[in-house]
């Protein structure tokens, strides 16, 4: 069964962002990624190390800018990270491949299919779907004999773990994965003092 949240199944679930809501994005967008460009700018370490604060001037220096330009790539993995995760996520609950093409800004179905191959899946005996997050991986299982839902992940930090029969959806298990596999992220690079 298709997500819909209205009377009209043809209608989109979500109302069009506005200029405003796209610049304000843009802006938080900028804020976090020059936050990590910041963090990763060999030459803001320099100032950091001398104890010296990093004038605003100097994000228009070369070699910052391509700082930034590597945290603007890192911004763009995490926007497909988290898009493979909603899309699986809406997938799993119901969601078509046209309504996951539609929601990426009119994507095609077939698209959508390729982008994120096992996001809608046909109900099967035993089914499995795997699952790519925050540097981790797990497979969600299917027990048709129990109609219950389970998982088994690996984490980035090489933690490991199986779970019980987590749910009666596959969303549920995703959910309960995605947290395992947050919570088994590999630790953020600390500045240097």
């Amino acid at each position: 069964m298709p997500v819909s949240t209205s009377e009209d199944p043809g209608e989109a679930p979500w109302g069009e962002p506005t200029e405003g809501d796209s610049f304000a994005m843009d802006d938080k967008v900028l804020d976090a990624v020059r936050a990590l460009a910041e963090g990763i700018s060999t030459r803001a370490l320099a100032y950091r190390t001398a104890g010296k604060p990093f004038d605003a001037a100097l994000m228009a220096a070369p070699d910052v800018q391509l700082a930034m330009l590597r945290a603007l790539y890192e911004a763009k993995q995490s926007v497909d990270r988290l898009a493979e995760s909603a899309a699986t996520v809406a997938g799993r609950s119901g969601a078509s491949y046209g309504q996951l093409g539609a929601a990426w800004g009119g994507l095609k179905r077939q698209s959508a299919r390729l982008k994120w191959p096992h996001a809608v899946v046909k109900k099967s005996a035993g089914e499995s779907v795997p699952l790519s997050y925050a540097g981790g991986t797990a497979v969600i299982h299917h027990d048709p004999e129990a109609d219950a839902w389970w998982y088994a992940a690996t984490g980035a930090d090489g933690q490991e773990e199986e779970s019980e029969a987590v749910g009666s959806t596959a969303a549920e298990a995703i959910a309960r994965a995605t947290e395992f596999l947050l919570a088994h992220a590999k630790p953020t690079r600390q500045a240097s003092a």
